[in-house]
C-alpha cells in the first residue's frame, strides 16, 4: 500500500445548499477520513471556496478530486501538497485566570509561540495562536502540563495557493474567452 501523504483539496463553487454533503460523500466512498475542512467566501464574488485536508495516496486523491469536479455545481476542484501552499490554522485555548496568573512566565510564554490574548477576566484567559497544527499543538501541549487548559478549539487548515492568482481566476477568464469567441463565430 502506497504511503499517505496530507492533501489539501480545495473547491470552488456557488453556494449551493446540499453541496457539502455531497462532497464529503466522496470522501466517505473512497474511506477517506476529513482531517479539517473550511468553507469561505472567495476572492470572487459569489463563489465559495471550500478547503479540505486528508491523507490519502495520489491515485485515490486524484479519483476524488476528478469526481468532485464532475458535479454540476462545481466550478472547479484542485488538489495540493504542502509545497504549493501557504496555510494556516487558528487555535484558542481558554485558561484559568488565577492559575494563569500564578505562571511566573506568562510573557515568556506568549513571545516564545507568537500568541495574542483574546480575554481576560476574573474567571478566564482566552489565548489565540496562528499557526501550523504542529505550533498550534506545541502551545496546547506546554499549556496543559504547566496548568491546565479549560477549553480548546482549533479551526479547519485555510490555504492559498503559492501562483500569482487564484487557478479559478485563469479558467474563468479562459471560459469567457471561448464564450466571446464562440458568440463572434456565431454571428459571422
Amino acid at each position: 500500500m502506497a504511503d499517505k501523504t496530507l492533501y489539501t483539496v480545495t473547491i470552488f463553487s456557488e453556494n449551493t445548499v446540499g453541496l457539502l454533503n455531497q462532497i464529503t460523500i466522496i470522501f466517505t466512498r473512497r474511506q477517506l477520513n476529513i482531517e479539517t475542512l473550511s468553507v469561505s467566501p472567495s476572492a470572487l464574488e459569489g463563489i465559495h471556496k471550500f478547503t479540505i485536508t486528508t491523507f490519502s495516496d495520489e491515485y485515490t486523491i486524484d479519483k476524488v478530486v476528478k469526481q468532485i469536479d464532475k458535479r454540476v455545481d462545481i466550478l472547479k476542484a484542485f488538489y495540493n501538497t504542502d509545497e504549493d501552499l501557504v496555510f494556516q490554522e487558528i487555535a484558542l485555548y481558554k485558561l484559568s485566570t488565577e492559575l494563569f496568573l500564578k505562571m511566573g512566565s506568562v510573557e515568556y510564554l506568549i513571545r516564545k509561540h507568537n500568541a495574542r490574548i483574546l480575554e481576560i477576566n476574573e474567571v478566564c484567559v482566552v489565548l489565540e495562536k496562528t499557526g501550523h497544527y504542529a505550533e498550534t499543538k506545541a502551545l496546547f501541549k506546554e499549556l496543559s502540563e504547566m496548568i491546565g487548559v479549560l477549553q480548546f478549539i482549533r479551526s479547519g487548515r485555510i490555504a492559498i495557493n503559492k501562483s500569482k492568482v487564484e487557478r479559478l481566476s485563469d479558467m474563468l477568464a479562459l471560459m469567457e474567452k471561448k464564450k466571446q469567441e464562440k458568440e463572434k463565430a456565431t454571428n459571422e
